[in-house]
């Protein structure tokens, strides 16, 4: 028996050189001051061209460091066993939980994303993630593919509608012995944090990134377009599939692909896109959605929620939204084509 675990990190791919990881904020010649690091099991990417004048590098690159602990091992991680969330997920049934704001946040979002997309997104899918090799634990529990059986015991224990949220106190709740899984959402969400950071120090001109979540803001030096680039859906070296242009305007992009973390048994790719409707890899064409919204977090939850619908629900849906996506899909032939919603048009020219 053959089993290939493959776990790289999916990721938008930009046209910027990052040269290693800064501990403090480095100003280039090019007038872009870069801090890079490590957080939520990838890295991070921060580029700032306005740094605020009343505060020094290292103050900057404290304040990023403390935020993103907290966010990260504080509050959304499955790995830290003394987040809040690993926290809640050991957390008795039918007994009422205290979180912080940040987690009703994610947690308000993604049921709203889980209503809206019919249950293909859901965060409670944490349980069929481990079933099948992908979560904190690498690797399938059994060494086998889990059979019918396995995963309708799982199922039992999903489903957003065994979650309640009670703002007001600021509690959440599980009626069944549910495992969340913020992996398609948290990431989008500290992006979303930094940009609040920047935003309210005055910084007018900033490219966020982590692990391929980005948020965009104004324009590079020389009045220049942030120019992020899509990925060939392909398991090789990083290849260019297409270019767009923020041309100045304050967007996030997040994508999803099945094409660089998977499980290979006997010869049978499994995705790591988990439908939590039937418990099993999506086994559809669409190979990568990308996705432009206003919120990182949304981005990043709809861009595995499409994932999950397939193309033609997808295309459906980001039509009624009125969503700006790209999607490429795998034909018949084996080839790649892409399908543009006409929102997302507007970035694929830079603006003269």
């Amino acid at each position: 028996m053959n089993q290939i675990i493959r776990r790289h990190s999916f990721s938008i791919t930009f046209l910027v050189i990052l040269l290693g990881y800064f501990i403090l904020f480095a100003g280039g010649n090019d007038g872009i001051h870069r801090l890079g690091g490590f957080t939520m099991g990838t890295t991070y990417n921060l580029q700032i061209v306005d740094m605020p004048s009343e505060l020094s590098a290292e103050e900057v690159a404290a304040d990023i460091e403390a935020l993103l602990t907290k966010l990260d091992t504080g509050t959304f991680s499955t790995y830290a066993s003394t987040s809040e969330l690993s926290n809640f997920n050991r957390h008795a049934i039918n007994v009422p939980f205290g979180v912080s704001t940040s987690m009703i946040e994610v947690l308000q979002m993604a049921q709203e994303i889980a209503i809206l997309t019919d249950g293909a997104f859901d965060v409670t899918v944490g349980l069929l993630v481990n079933l099948w090799g992908f979560g904190p634990s690498i690797g399938l529990p059994d060494g086998e593919i889990p059979d019918q059986r396995q995963i309708e015991l799982v199922l039992e224990s999903v489903g957003y509608q065994f979650l309640l949220i009670d703002e007001s106190k600021s509690e959440i709740e599980k009626t069944r012995d549910i495992y969340v899984d913020l992996s398609a959402i948290a990431k989008g969400y500290a992006v979303d944090k930094l940009a609040e950071y920047f935003d309210s120090a005055g910084v007018e001109n900033y490219f966020l990134e982590i692990g391929g979540e980005l948020k965009i803001k104004g324009m590079k030096p020389g009045n220049v377009s942030w120019v992020p680039a899509i990925e060939a859906p392909v398991n090789s070296a990083s290849q260019i599939y297409e270019i767009f242009f923020s041309n100045g305007e304050q967007i996030a992009v997040a994508g999803s692909g099945d094409y660089r973390t998977y499980i290979e048994q006997d010869g049978i790719r499994y995705s790591h896109e988990i439908d939590p409707r039937s418990g099993r890899p999506v086994t559809h064409n669409l190979a990568a959605a990308y996705v432009i919204d206003q919120s990182a977090a949304r981005a990043d939850a709809m861009a595995t929620a499409y994932m999950i619908l397939g193309l033609n629900r997808a295309r459906a849906l980001a039509q009624r939204q009125r969503q700006a996506v790209y999607f490429i899909y795998k034909t018949d032939d084996a080839e790649f084509e892409e399908y543009i919603s006409d929102e997302f048009l507007n970035y694929l020219e830079a603006d003269s």
